[in-house]
């Protein structure tokens, strides 16, 4: 079995003028993560909801001169494209993926034939149960990174950028997880308005007429979305006990890019694609 067994085809593409806005569409229409750049018909680079997301968070004053939406994808794209052939076997693809941190590789065997991804790669792992019998805790990553529920979608931001990482737990109040962001889940749900600003939302506020009367007048603020605004809730992990293939099936069924890892209660890890990829090596 070689890439071109399991390639996701046909592969989605834009030209390197077209909108954000645009990519966007493609991307919420064909449930994909990566769009390829065409200028003229040759490939010039890729774009993935990452992208989208890191220049959300971002303040330079080209994103202030008009709505994000209306930027050029060019001046998102990663412009060094890796690709590979065909007939390389799939533990080449996932060491390519691993060694250059990316997810996604164009196909080539004189044109672009097709697009391995990530979850490609994770569908192959629970489809070979057999051969794939690594435990979870072998696999995942012990350091989670957390946010409160109330924290602004910049904080999370901040957070996945200072720790290079994809994704964040929610806890509340109590310190109790309540729901998890990823970048895939922050490039399509934030919107922008007509400066370019992050999306916020309006609450309603109640003002006393007096120290200790009844609460009369109310008025409407607006404030920034917060973390509990666009998290996946409610968390649905898996078992430490388990092995990487049942990790694997259950992130194709539900559609995620990682999974929490518990023990009984408690949240003792986080299993993504990434370490999924490292059983085929």
């Amino acid at each position: 079995m070689n890439v071109a067994d399991i390639m996701s085809s046909p592969v989605y593409v834009l030209n390197a003028d077209e909108p954000v806005s645009r990519a966007r569409k493609l991307m919420l229409r064909h449930r994909i993560s990566t769009l390829l750049v065409l200028n003229e018909g040759k490939m010039v680079g890729i774009v993935t909801k990452s992208d989208i997301t890191n220049r959300l968070a971002q303040a330079e004053p080209l994103w202030r001169r008009r709505p994000i939406d209306q930027i050029p994808i060019k001046l998102l794209m990663t412009e060094s494209v890796i690709t590979i052939y065909p007939e390389a076997s799939i533990s080449q693809a996932a060491a390519l993926m691993l060694e250059n941190g990316v997810h996604n590789i164009p196909v080539v065997k004189n044109d672009i034939v097709g697009i391995i991804t990530r979850t490609d790669l994770v569908r192959y792992v629970a489809e070979n149960s057999e051969e794939m019998k690594t435990k979870i805790p072998k696999l995942m990553s012990e350091d989670t990174i957390s946010v409160h529920r109330h924290h602004t979608i910049n904080h999370v931001i901040d957070e996945m950028n200072r720790n290079e990482i994809e994704r964040v737990i929610v806890k509340d109040d109590a310190g109790k997880p309540v729901g998890i962001i990823s970048s895939k889940s922050l490039a399509l749900n934030l919107l922008t308005d007509f400066q370019g600003e992050l999306s916020t939302k309006n609450i309603k506020m109640a003002r006393k007429s007096s120290p200790g009367g009844q609460k009369t007048f109310r008025y409407v603020k607006e404030v920034p979305l917060t973390a509990e605004d666009i998290m996946v809730s409610p968390i649905n992990s898996i078992d430490v006990n388990e092995n990487v293939s049942e990790a694997a099936k259950k992130m194709i069924e539900e559609g995620v890019t990682a999974l929490p890892v518990s023990d009984g209660e408690n949240i003792v890890g986080i299993l993504s694609r990434t370490d999924i990829m490292k059983a085929i090596l």
